[in-house]
């Protein structure tokens, strides 16, 4: 058997495995196949063989919504970077715990990060380390001021009506009571719940056995506090696969500029539109940032001369990405027993 490359397009059933994986991340595949009209056996073989090859990863999402609704000083960063440099300034910065996710664009010398920091703090990586390096030509950040759209949130279009409405969650039931705060980012967890969300933060489809194994809980108690979390819409997972095994090879940086009056309505439509990943308002002159999935460039240019009008748009910087260097968590290690 001729095994496929690792930039084929996947089938149409794999890619609606995917899918479903999208909307709920622990998805049985007892489930999985009830609605996709598969026997359990072949969702469990397909699982496997996504995730086996690291094709196909489901995690806890690095970047939850925040608790009052936005992302406060998350910061989105271009940084342009000498020729020759570039693996240098992206290898330091992957290795940074803050920084979850960094895009290189097809520019050759250029980079796109979002950094984790405290609302409105004189971050060191942007006031003194990146300025202070001499590989680095020229740095702009942006802080996030409101989340219309998350990548955990996007999906794949390809299942129908009927099988989006099976595998849509419940409403969230609120928590009855805050607990412990870990800071503007995640969710709000005790210290049971958190080593929980610690321990699938890598693989967020662990069984229950393995995580009370792994966190020194009973399996009843981390079944109980697993659908409490799912109930209360604060595990929120994230499926992590190459869009171009996906048929959409072409990922795309938006800057935009919005009118004041317009900023809100015009992040709500990016929000709804099925090619846009990441949605975000945003201080500096480029008010709204959007990230979008593509098949080729003609939807591009298709998406920029026609989805876009209307909106109060007055400005447009488009920016191709070459390659997603980091999309954490990384994958957990297992060092084999002697």
């Amino acid at each position: 058997m001729v095994r496929a490359s690792a930039d084929s397009v996947l089938s149409p059933l794999d890619q609606r495995l995917v899918a479903a994986l999208q909307w709920n991340g622990r998805l049985p595949a007892e489930r999985a196949a009830q609605v996709l009209g598969l026997s359990p056996a072949t969702v469990r073989r397909r699982l496997h063989a996504l995730g086996a090859d690291g094709t196909v990863r489901v995690v806890v999402s690095p970047v939850a919504r925040p608790r009052n609704g936005g992302s406060a000083g998350a910061l989105f960063l271009r940084i342009r970077v000498l020729r020759g440099k570039l693996d240098t300034i992206v290898a330091a910065l992957a290795a940074r715990e803050d920084i979850p996710f960094i895009d290189v664009t097809a520019a050759g010398d250029e980079i796109f990060a979002v950094a984790r920091t405290e609302p409105g703090s004189l971050d060191p990586l942007v006031f003194r380390q990146l300025p202070s390096t001499r590989a680095v030509t020229s740095l702009e950040s942006a802080t996030i001021l409101h989340v219309f759209r998350l990548t955990s949130e996007w999906r794949h279009q390809v299942l129908t009506a009927p099988e989006r409405a099976a595998l849509s969650p419940a409403e969230p039931v609120p928590a009855a009571t805050a607990s412990a705060s870990p800071g503007p980012y995640g969710v709000d967890a005790d210290a049971l719940e958190q080593s929980l969300i610690d321990a699938l933060t890598p693989d967020a489809r662990l069984p229950a056995a393995a995580l009370a194994e792994r966190t020194g809980h009973s399996e009843s108690t981390v079944r109980r506090r697993l659908a409490q979390l799912a109930a209360q819409g604060r595990l929120v997972t994230q499926v992590l696969v190459e869009p171009r095994r996906l048929g959409l090879p072409i990922e795309a940086k938006l800057l935009l500029h919005v009118a004041p009056d317009h900023l809100a309505a015009a992040g709500q439509a990016l929000a709804g539109h099925p090619s846009v990943h990441g949605a975000f308002a945003t201080s500096g002159p480029s008010n709204l940032h959007a990230a979008a999935y593509f098949p080729d460039l003609a939807a591009l240019y298709g998406f920029l001369s026609g989805d876009l009008s209307g909106l109060g748009i007055t400005h447009v910087e488009t920016a191709i990405v070459s390659r997603a260097v980091k999309r954490t968590p990384a994958p957990v290690r297992l060092v084999p027993s002697r």
